[in-house]
């Protein structure tokens, strides 16, 4: 069954830009949170998983990127209420 997103996360308004990823409940450190991310021939589709994560110097998350899709998984044990980020780089996410 499809879920936009996983049990453990949702979505609020996040004191770093809009709205942002919050946990639910404590999150162990190399959990994928599922797919961020669909790559469609040229195409690069967020689903909202990947279009709600914040822009952190110091981030909780990470992008594995695959051949068809990329996910999100956790870099370190991530606290009840804590909003999930990833290091933003300069080049967007683009397809092996």
């Amino acid at each position: 069954m499809y879920r936009p997103l996983p049990s453990n996360v949702t979505i609020k308004e996040s004191e770093i830009h809009g709205f942002g990823l919050f946990a639910k409940e404590f999150i162990l450190k190399g959990t994928d949170l599922g797919i961020s991310h669909h790559f469609l021939g040229e195409n690069l589709i967020r689903t909202p998983l990947g279009g709600f994560y914040n822009h952190s110097e110091e981030p909780n998350c990470y992008s594995v990127i695959g051949l068809e899709y990329a996910s999100l998984v956790t870099l370190r044990d991530i606290e009840e209420g804590e909003e999930l980020t990833v290091l933003y780089t300069l080049n967007p996410l683009q397809h092996p």
